[in-house]
């Protein structure tokens, strides 16, 4: 059985590969494209368009032009054509940039903004935030590493039995029972932010004094995605704003700010 590591691709150039999966888009009820052709585009330096992650490009022949405000029209300096999608009364300024013949290996390309439709699919399945990225791998492991987080110079959690999420390229995540949290100290939080891999993460604050408060260093997610579902109800600190000892050592703060 091999045990090489997979290393994804190194591009140092545009770089256009197939999607494999379906992918559809709606905005205002609306299938705007749905196509077994789209593609996924990376740009420079081994990185996706967003540093991060890829976005969805499409062939010409799916271009959307029934929902294309003419009006609209923006020629941009570079060469691409920006339009508004229009659907009835609800309209997504911007949403969709077309690439010509001038914009080399994009050109007969187009794009949709991704936030600015209200759903995607791959197949079935609804995809939240942005596309997935195929070369990212999430993996969760249960650990007997002990784990204490302090706040303020408070502890506020203490654990032997610690979930560990790996996600590729961010740092591991440890995410604690709450039975081993100080749930006294957590207050609740409006702050609710979303994970294509994850899914919906609900915040606490910290307080460990009437007049010291450590706003959303905690998030939980009480319905992760099926390759998550181990996190499920397990609290996670910002390793960047709270000071954590593993196995009796303190550790660095990671300098990147990523659930």
């Amino acid at each position: 059985m091999s045990t090489s590591t997979f290393v994804p691709p190194n591009f140092t150039k545009v770089h256009i590969e197939d999607c494999l999966k379906r992918v559809r888009t709606i905005f205002g009820g609306v299938f705007i494209v749905d196509t077994r052709k789209a593609k996924l585009v990376q740009v420079l330096y081994h990185l996706w368009e967003h540093k991060f992650y890829p976005q969805y490009y499409f062939p010409s022949s799916e271009l959307p032009s029934k929902f294309l405000d003419e009006k609209s029209k923006q020629v941009l300096s570079e060469g691409p054509i920006k339009y508004d999608i229009v659907v009835g009364v609800k309209r997504a300024a911007e949403a969709v940039t077309v690439y010509g013949d001038s914009n080399g290996d994009l050109a007969g390309l187009f794009k949709i903004g991704f936030a600015s439709m209200d759903m995607w699919y791959e197949e079935d399945e609804q995809v939240f935030v942005h596309p997935k990225d195929p070369y990212k791998r999430v993996d969760v492991l249960q650990s007997s590493r002990h784990i204490r987080v302090e706040v303020h110079g408070v502890e506020v959690a203490n654990t032997h039995k610690p979930r560990l999420l790996f996600e590729t390229g961010l740092p591991v995540r440890t995410y604690i029972p709450p039975t081993d949290c100080k749930l006294e100290l957590l207050v609740p939080s409006n702050l609710h932010t979303s994970c294509p891999y994850k899914g919906v993460a609900n915040y606490y604050h910290v307080q460990t004094a009437p007049d010291k408060t450590a706003e959303n260093v905690v998030w939980w997610y009480q319905n992760p995605n099926l390759e998550c579902a181990a996190i499920n109800g397990f609290l996670a600190f910002y390793d960047e704003r709270v000071d954590v000892w593993v196995d009796g050592e303190k550790q660095l703060r990671p300098k990147t700010h990523f659930a």
